[in-house]
């Protein structure tokens, strides 16, 4: 009897074991599962501009952090080249598809190819006027101009001659950003020049030179990102005159300008949060969870 209790208890313990060896690979597996390693790509409109620099940072950033491969691809601006980086992205079938249109309605087909192939896409700071997304990533930059116009009220009073330059034209974000700064000001101003300068310095420079020729007396600038204002502000400076200029994005440079007193504000988009933001929406959506449609990331205008 003794000796079959003996046996009963052996028999016992080695199933314990048994259980107590099984349970970590079980734990693992379920890590595992959790913790798959995404391939995200990363179609972004131009990495030639600090704003979007900071952006992508963000996104590798945290990409690094969620345990995700990210492959940004840099548009250098051009619709068609987007269009391309965005198939070949389908082609190494990566698991979802971020991207940053240069061109919101060009941007469409790109999208809808994505969609055939059945791969998530998401929109960040730029939206697609055609396609399917599962989420938007983006400031209001409708909101966003109405706060620039607002301070541009405020700084230059009613009935001043006033001027904006535009982005890319088709882009969501002039778009929105020309949208909100009329509002704002429609009625309390005078208009007198309002042209593409395409978000980038050099022409913001050339596009001031011309609106200051065509309109001396201008008093106040809008420009729809701070690359442009930047570029306008060496245009005012060479005809050395005294102008209100408000940007949009916040960047460095943009912020140093502020603080010299040579610009008056910026709207501050936070890009490192959207890059952020984007990453952790797929990664969400990846792992089977609801994302929003539309995910906002705060705006504040910085002043002096």
């Amino acid at each position: 009897m003794k000796k079959f209790h003996f046996l009963l208890l052996a028999v016992v313990s080695i199933i314990l074991a048994a259980c107590s060896m099984e349970s970590p690979f079980l734990e693992n597996a379920n890590e595992g599962t959790t913790g798959e390693t995404y391939k995200i790509g990363f179609s972004i409109s131009t990495l030639n501009n600090p704003f979007f620099v900071t952006l992508s940072e963000g996104a590798k950033e945290n990409a690094s952090k969620q345990g995700a491969e990210i492959s940004v691809i840099d548009a250098q601006d051009d619709a068609s080249k987007q269009a391309a980086d965005v198939e070949d992205l389908i082609q190494q079938g990566v698991d979802l598809i971020l991207i940053n249109p240069v061109d919101s309605s060009a941007i469409g087909s790109a999208v809808e190819s994505a969609n055939a192939a059945g791969i998530p896409v998401i929109t960040v700071d730029r939206s697609t006027e055609s396609g399917k997304v599962v989420a938007h990533i983006a400031s209001d930059n409708v909101a966003g101009g109405v706060l620039a116009g607002e301070y541009l009220l405020e700084q230059a009073g009613e009935g001043a001659k006033v001027a904006m330059l535009e982005g890319i034209a088709g882009s969501s974000a002039a778009r929105d950003r020309g949208e909100g700064f009329l509002k704002a000001v429609d009625g309390k101003v005078e208009l007198v020049s309002s042209l593409t300068a395409n978000f980038d310095r050099g022409e913001g420079l050339t596009v001031m030179e011309n609106m200051l020729q065509a309109n001396p007396g201008i008093e106040a600038v809008f420009a729809q990102n701070d690359e442009m204002a930047l570029g306008a502000l060496e245009a005012i400076k060479a005809a050395n005159k005294k102008i209100v200029v408000i940007g949009f994005d916040a960047t460095d440079d943009a912020l140093a300008k502020i603080e010299a007193g040579e610009m008056a504000a910026s709207v501050a988009q936070k890009p490192e949060e959207i890059g952020k933001a984007a990453i952790e929406t797929a990664v969400k959506y990846l792992n089977g969870e609801t994302v929003e449609e539309f995910v906002p990331v705060d705006l504040e205008l910085v002043k002096k």
